[in-house]
């Protein structure tokens, strides 16, 4: 429990109407969510106004409000706190009244399109083998040391980053890896937080639905770095032509990745195998059990932030060396007669062409890329073509079918990907509406030596249909095709 006063403070006020020296028990932007004496947060969502919701509220114990728009009628017995920003002012409160427990550890945020969950879940392990206590705010789960938490967006809500970053500090962890998503910057998740450094991933398409434009999207990820103190460092991809743009404004100490170009981590990939990738890393040679070019980013990023933060560099290129894959993320499966499955994330363009590429380079001539790929519904409808023309561009057969369909019709978004598909691709594409009957028919379409990839879901053990889950998980589906059809 907590004073009012106190968990206003470094809040920008408009207007108060009643006492705010006054105990708060929780603080909730869920009206559903609401106990005596808890103060609600009236936000102004993308789909719905919370400041609808102050008399349910108050109806079920509410004893202050905060919002933007003073009601029409006022309670005597609550406290009305009008800001300019609510989404800023629940930022600031949620850290002030878990007594701002990312100033209490080293807060480092990873932030692009893709390689965030990769990066931030191997920084993970990286510091936990040298020895320190750690926490990981990550899409595929959350960790308070060793103890283990699902999670449900890739940025939490500002009441609950806080909420675990405090149970992080009352276990002892010192560092703590998290994801930093468009739209948690955007609704200002993440604000009022203390950062110790920011990582730039890459910036390819992905979210335009939200942004409306490519340009909206990266200011968005900019301005994550604009708001680094001078005490906290950058690390950006200069191979990504947004790296620079993501330093233009930012106090932070400024750090650089590359593989093509130079940088303060330069890479240069020597080998790669489906066994993993040799690699240098400033002219020393490191092995890693990862694959790909793309995985050769996120390695140097990894070394970037361990140097930064002061482990001894030898020590950290040993441990790079251990660290093993993370769910979803290139996983892959062998059958008897030797055929590769590979279960990734990649749901944006540009990951699932890195992921295409980088099996290209390591399959042999004779063996064929089998693609099982589809786009989710109620999100942004102008990847869908490109991932299409992607997967039948580079597989010798593509397989269109459901992702997460959520409240679109499968076949309907399953269409407007194939409006991508070049004329002399057509040939080389199915579509199967049935994500489990598409990995089959990959299966029985695939011989020896041959690989499948099964893309756009990875970690992810659901299936979202008409606002229900129901379970499904790629790695599982394909081995147990593989085990049925004893190939």
């Amino acid at each position: 429990m907590k004073n009012l006063k106190d968990i206003l403070y470094k809040v920008s006020l408009e207007h108060i109407v009643g006492n705010t020296d006054v105990s708060v028990n929780a603080i909730q932007f869920d009206s559903r969510k609401i106990q005596q004496g808890d103060c609600f947060v009236a936000q102004k969502g993308v789909t719905v106004n919370g400041h609808l919701f102050i008399e349910k509220a108050i109806s079920l114990g509410a004893t202050s409000i905060v919002c933007e728009d003073l009601p029409v009628q006022l309670v005597d017995a609550v406290t009305y706190v009008v800001v300019k920003d609510s989404n800023s002012a629940l930022a600031i409160m949620a850290s002030n009244f878990f007594d701002v427990p990312s100033s209490k550890l080293k807060l480092i945020g990873v932030t692009g399109t893709n390689g965030k969950t990769t990066i931030a879940s191997l920084l993970y392990q990286l510091f936990k083998k040298a020895g320190h206590k750690v926490g990981l705010l990550s899409t595929v789960k959350i960790l308070v040391n060793t103890q283990e938490y699902t999670t449900t967006h890739t940025t939490p809500d500002s009441v609950t980053i806080n909420s675990y970053l405090k149970q992080m500090v009352d276990a002892g962890v010192t560092y703590c890896f998290m994801e930093v998503s468009s739209h948690g910057i955007h609704q200002k998740r993440t604000h009022g937080l203390c950062f110790e450094g920011g990582v730039f991933t890459n910036l390819s398409h992905d979210h335009l639905d939200y942004h409306n434009s490519f340009a909206a999207y990266r200011d968005v990820k900019k301005a994550f770095f604009d708001s680094l103190p001078a005490s906290a460092f950058a690390l950006v991809n200069v191979d990504d032509k947004n790296g620079n743009v993501m330093l233009q404004n930012t106090k932070a100490s400024k750090k650089t990745y590359a593989l093509k170009t130079l940088a303060d981590y330069k890479g240069r990939v020597l080998e790669k195998s489906m066994s993993g990738t040799l690699l240098t890393v400033n002219g020393v040679e490191v092995w890693s059990k990862l694959i790909g070019t793309f995985n050769a980013y996120n390695l140097l990023a990894i070394v970037g932030v361990a140097d930064t933060c002061g482990l001894e560099h030898m020590e950290v290129l040993r441990l790079v060396s251990e660290l093993e894959s993370v769910s979803g993320r290139f996983q892959y499966a062998i059958s008897k007669s030797g055929i590769i499955a590979i279960v990734d994330y990649a749901h944006t363009p540009d990951a699932l062409k890195n992921v295409l590429e980088t099996i290209t380079d390591i399959k042999q001539s004779t063996e064929k890329i089998i693609t099982v790929v589809g786009c989710g519904g109620d999100r942004d409808k102008s990847k869908r073509p490109k991932m299409a023309m992607i997967a039948s561009q580079l597989s010798n057969q593509a397989i269109f079918t459901s992702d997460n369909p959520r409240t679109e019709d499968a076949q309907t978004i399953i269409d407007e990907m194939e409006i991508g598909v070049a004329k002399e691709n057509i040939g080389k594409t199915l579509a199967i509406v049935d994500r489990k009957q598409a990995i089959k028919t990959a299966c029985k379409l695939s011989e020896s030596g041959d690989v499948i990839l099964i893309a756009g879901k990875g970690h992810e053990n659901y299936q979202e249909i008409n606002g229900e889950r129901f379970h499904f998980d790629d790695l599982e589906v394909v081995t147990a095709c593989f085990n049925q059809l004893n190939k």
